[in-house]
């Protein structure tokens, strides 16, 4: 899997995960969550690869997160939903990780970097990223 098709997916993913509403979310049962203050829904197979993207996000200690992801396999593999990440798709994930990063450490990057910095420290602030040089 490319880098597109690994962006599409987690976008998919996420917008899956939005569908949940409040009042859904509620109704559902304590059992179908992963983590502490029902954190992370896993009904479904789209909100365990939810789940399993925004856990990286997290910011939970390293053991919490550890059983966390051990309750989103288990829930992956009930669900059917591939439960562990093979070793394949794992190298391919740790691949597109360092492409990811080598992007964001390049030169070209640094204008978008500086605009989100700006961005993060002057709430209210409008991005532009027009290439007006």
């Amino acid at each position: 899997m490319g880098l597109k098709e690994t962006i599409k997916a987690n976008n998919k993913a996420t917008e899956n995960a939005k569908k949940l509403t409040t009042k859904t979310r509620k109704a559902l049962p304590n059992s179908v969550f992963c983590g502490p203050g029902r954190s992370f829904p896993c009904q479904d197979c789209a909100h365990v690869a939810a789940a399993k993207t925004y856990l990286k996000r997290s910011h939970f200690s390293a053991s919490t997160q550890k059983k966390i992801a051990a309750c989103i396999n288990r829930k992956a593999k009930a669900l059917s939903c591939g439960g562990k990440t093979p070793a394949k798709s794992k190298g391919v994930e740790e691949k597109i990780d360092k492409e990811l990063q080598a992007v964001m450490d390049s030169k070209i990057f640094d204008s978008t970097r500086e605009l989100v910095d700006q961005s993060a420290e002057n709430e209210g602030m409008e991005l532009d990223f027009t290439d007006d040089k």
